[in-house]
């Protein structure tokens, strides 16, 4: 049998005598039944325009979940970031101080949630939590205050040379560069400056200077001297004494050929410069000069 029959037969397209001859081979009898059992054979039903929308539809929803995905992703990270905030302005406002400020020749009253008053001296600060108040009644101080405390539980006073304790009393606390003085003038106050705690009864004070703890007299006033606008000093170096003068004037001080660590003892008024300056400079024998803004002090031999 030529090779090309079969494929031929298959076709429909051998000649009559080609068919005649193929029919005579061993081969076509094994043909025609294969064939026979094949013609039986049934497809399955396969629907192309199906198959196509049903793989489309598979890849749309997984497309779906992936963009669905990303946003939820994006919302949870949203949320964190803002639950985040929420907290930390929560904790922030909670422990948020009220701060009060003087400049330079300048006082200030501040009456305190329970209606402790604070006077304030000129070029000091403030701060305290009006939230906490009811819980803890706690004042920082840097520079000068004069504070009538309400009675009540424990009322502290911080600054960075010590810390001041009482419970319902009038006092006054100076806490400057090199200077730390706490005074009493009712009640008891007690005052704790590294790791040493001392009791103050009414008219007494505690005063350090340059580190070095310095014993002071009783005094008999009720009120500090800069309340009633005078700055009154007692064997305290004049370096502190000009500088109080500098803050309670709002002045700009040159200092020539002068010990700043000569004891000062006296007054000065706080409203007055040209009264001031005579009560600085006649008792430390010292000479100045006023220009503007600007105040010189200098020794007798300083042109």
């Amino acid at each position: 049998m030529q090779e090309n029959y079969l494929a031929k037969w298959l076709n429909n397209e051998l000649s009559k005598e080609e068919l005649s001859v193929f029919k005579n081979t061993d081969e076509y009898a094994s043909y025609q039944r294969i064939l026979e059992a094949s013609s039986t054979l049934k497809a399955p039903d396969f629907n192309i325009e199906n198959a196509l929308s049903a793989a489309q539809n598979k890849r749309t929803l997984e497309e779906t979940k992936v963009v669905q995905l990303k946003p939820f992703r994006r919302f949870l990270k949203v949320a964190a970031a803002v639950t985040a905030i929420m907290l930390s302005s929560y904790f922030y406002l909670n422990n948020l101080n009220e701060t009060v400020t003087t400049q330079y020749a300048e006082n200030k009253e501040v009456v305190l949630p329970d209606t402790s008053k604070i006077l304030l001296n000129a070029d000091s600060e403030i701060s305290f939590s009006e939230k906490k108040w009811d819980r803890e009644r706690n004042v920082s101080l840097s520079g000068e205050a004069f504070f009538k405390v309400a009675k009540g539980k424990q009322f502290t006073v911080s600054t960075t040379q010590g810390l001041v304790t009482v419970l319902g009393t009038q006092f006054n606390v100076e806490n400057r560069a090199g200077f730390f003085e706490v005074t009493c003038f009712e009640g008891l106050v007690s005052v704790t400056y590294n790791d040493k705690t001392v009791k103050l009864p009414a008219g007494s004070s505690f005063m350090v200077i340059d580190g070095k703890i310095v014993n002071t007299k009783e005094g008999a006033n009720t009120t500090p001297s800069w309340v009633n606008n005078e700055s009154s000093f007692s064997s305290i170096p004049l370096k502190y004494v000009l500088d109080e003068f500098q803050r309670q004037h709002n002045v700009t001080l040159e200092i020539k050929n002068i010990d700043t660590s000569r004891l000062f003892t006296g007054t000065f008024s706080n409203t007055n410069t040209d009264l001031a300056l005579k009560s600085i400079s006649v008792p430390s024998q010292i000479h100045f000069k006023l220009e503007g803004n600007k105040v010189l002090f200098y020794a007798q031999e300083t042109p």
